[in-house]
């Protein structure tokens, strides 16, 4: 008992000293998946939102082809993916969830066709426990930051838009720039938690914690706060897991914001019960 003690301190402890610019990125990660996630699902973007994320697999395909860094890729493909979104859903009758749907269905496919590696594939789609340096640290908690800055500062202006975007228009709202900006803040959001969680479950990130927060909050600013949290328990919690267990960081960091999801639900009930 007492050695297993100690390989559990000292896990814990390697994982704090080590990885310190890891576990700080993936909590500013945590708190824009939150904050993000929560005018997503506002905005009925559940589905459409988590695949949003598989447009990053072409550019990542094409990174690893011509050996440059995967990231660099997937924020190219995510950039490009969110201005075609943006216009199409401009210019067409379609619903921004059809334009996603269609948009990560081709981006699948060919990512399927680029990745060849199975083990780039599976990192690819899952991500894991890497770390980092300290210039993709900072670079990571600029993004995080002005992704978070962005959502308070024009969280009136987007909750205003989901309303009525003539109402929006009314007021001085450009609901056009203003969805278009959205697009690049979630894509960001994707970008910082793709070493993390991969394209696959980096969706599952903004969505569950958002959902969790959806059920049990009283208000905007209450959602904001609990989806943030959940965002970041889950993944601390994941880390912690996944070191000591030694399984993969992402499914946990996701099981683990599932059943917080599942514990809301209950929270609820009880709630309406009283």
């Amino acid at each position: 008992m007492y050695t297993g003690m100690d390989t559990t301190n000292f896990s814990i402890t390697y994982m704090i000293t080590i990885d310190a610019y890891t576990i700080s990125l993936a909590i500013l990660t945590a708190v824009a998946s939150g904050v993000v996630g929560s005018f997503a699902l506002m905005r009925g973007m559940a589905l459409a939102g988590d695949s949003l994320s598989h447009v990053a697999l072409p550019g990542i395909g094409i990174a690893l082809i011509y050996s440059f860094n995967p990231v660099l890729g997937a924020v190219t493909a995510l950039v490009i993916g969110s201005f075609l979104i943006w216009k199409i859903e401009r210019i067409s009758t379609l619903k921004i969830d059809a334009v996603i749907g269609v948009l990560f269905a081709v981006s699948l496919a060919i990512g399927a066709l680029l990745i060849t590696e199975e083990h780039e594939l599976i990192e690819a789609l899952f991500g894991g426990f890497q770390e980092i340096s300290a210039i993709e640290f900072i670079i990571g908690s600029v993004i995080a930051i002005s992704v978070v800055a962005f959502i308070l500062k024009r969280r009136r202006d987007l909750t205003l838009s989901l309303i009525s975007r003539e109402l929006a228009h009314t007021t001085g709202i450009d609901t056009g720039k203003l969805n278009l900006y959205f697009l690049l803040a979630f894509s960001f959001t994707v970008i910082l938690g793709l070493k993390f969680l991969g394209v696959l479950l980096m969706g599952a990130l903004i969505i569950i914690p958002a959902a969790t927060a959806r059920s049990i909050a009283q208000n905007l600013n209450h959602m904001l706060i609990i989806s943030s949290s959940v965002a970041v328990i889950s993944v601390l919690s994941g880390i912690v897991a996944a070191q000591v267990l030694s399984v993969p960081l992402g499914p946990v960091i996701i099981i683990i914001a599932g059943i917080l999801f599942i514990l809301s639900l209950f929270a609820k009930a009880l709630k309406m019960v009283q």
